[in-house]
């Protein structure tokens, strides 16, 4: 193998060396260097000398050649493996679009009135340098060309989940969230049937109202076990399906940010109480049934002038006030009602105010 190697570079080395002297005579080179007239058959014997010499010497050199190019080729696949595919893809992009603005400018020059071998060496130095530049610039800028189709694709994924979430909202599932469980008034509403639907408790919700129920805060304690009360009343007085999933999202630490993932994964709605969790959810395209809303909704609506008679409880804040309540919890102040509390009073509606709270009503005695 090495002496069939050798002979194919003797053979290489005398095909270089003899086309190269047959260039220097043909084009007269030889003639205005050495200033001496060069005829046949001289000048194929001196090719053909030359050829010799040519073969010679690169089978000398070979193995230092071979040597360098392998200590290049290394190095250059080294530095290669520290570049990522997208660097590699970025810097083949850049190659490209550098070659392709070199061979327009190299049409430029082809019509430069210049000697040829001018034009020849400028074009390749033009494709040198652009290459070289078209490369050097999609690597220097790739964190802003990454950034760019990272914004894209983000943009593309929220889009595709925002249409796959609202196409997934009508599944019917319920997700409690802790707040409507300790409030209790869920209970009710599906006992209404007002609203149907599998319902569903992430056990890390559990897991919080048991901390709730263990909690050394006598108000926050009841308060937990008033909402494992609940839930054992909803598993055992209501018709439809009530079950513990206890699937979690380990890398989130917020129950929040669980329960709003979770019913995104499930196509579910959320019920609460909380209004930063109702605010987080719709913003991530998550469906909220929150019950203060509803109560508000269902609450009585009562116009200026209208007549009913209530229990006015206590005095009002201001001078002369009472207040009383309807049955929905609606708070009525009665202008001049101090001097009937603890009595039934007719009263007629002057002005309805609505509030973050709900709605305030004003009256007078009738």
């Amino acid at each position: 193998m090495k002496t069939v190697a050798k002979i194919i570079t003797v053979i290489v080395g005398m095909v270089i060396g003899y086309q190269a002297s047959y260039f220097l005579f043909e084009t007269g080179i030889i003639d205005r260097l050495f200033n001496i007239q060069v005829v046949s058959p001289a000048n194929y014997i001196a090719s053909s000398v030359f050829a010799v010499v040519c073969g010679v010497l690169l089978l000398i050199l070979m193995p230092y050649i071979m040597s360098s190019f392998n200590k290049f080729s290394s190095s250059q696949i080294k530095r290669l493996r520290n570049y990522s595919t997208w660097d590699l893809v970025l810097g083949i992009i850049g190659l490209i679009v550098g070659l392709v603005i070199a061979l327009l400018l190299s049409i430029l020059i082809s019509n430069l009135v210049i000697p040829n071998l001018f034009k020849n060496i400028l074009s390749i130095a033009v494709y040198l340098v652009l290459a070289y530049m078209g490369t050097a610039l999609a690597l220097t800028k790739r964190g802003e060309i990454q950034g760019m189709f990272r914004s894209i694709g983000e943009g593309k994924d929220r889009e595709r989940d925002s249409k796959k979430a609202k196409q997934t909202q009508d599944s019917g599932i319920k997700i409690l969230d802790t707040s409507a469980i300790i409030d209790g008034r869920i209970l009710d509403i599906f006992k209404s049937g007002f609203v149907d639907g599998a319902i569903i408790v992430p056990e890390f919700v559990l897991t919080e109202l048991r901390h709730v129920a263990d909690s050394a805060d006598d108000l926050k304690r009841q308060r937990g076990r008033r909402g494992l009360d609940i839930l054992n009343r909803l598993q055992s007085e209501l018709p439809i399906e009530v079950s513990v999933v206890d699937k979690d999202y380990n890398h989130i630490d917020e129950v929040d940010a669980k329960l709003v993932k979770l019913a995104f994964d499930m196509g579910a709605k959320i019920v609460t109480n909380d209004f930063n969790l109702n605010k987080i959810a719709q913003f991530q395209g998550v469906s909220v049934l929150n019950v203060n809303e509803l109560a508000n909704a269902v609450k009585t609506v009562l116009l200026p002038g209208e007549e009913l008679e209530i229990l006015i409880l206590k005095e009002g804040k201001e001078s002369n006030q009472g207040v009383g309540y309807l049955d929905d919890g609606t708070m009525i102040v009665v202008q001049g009602g101090k001097r009937f509390i603890g009595e039934n009073k007719a009263i007629m509606v002057t002005s309805v105010l609505q509030t973050a709270a709900g709605k305030m009503v004003f009256a007078k005695p009738k």
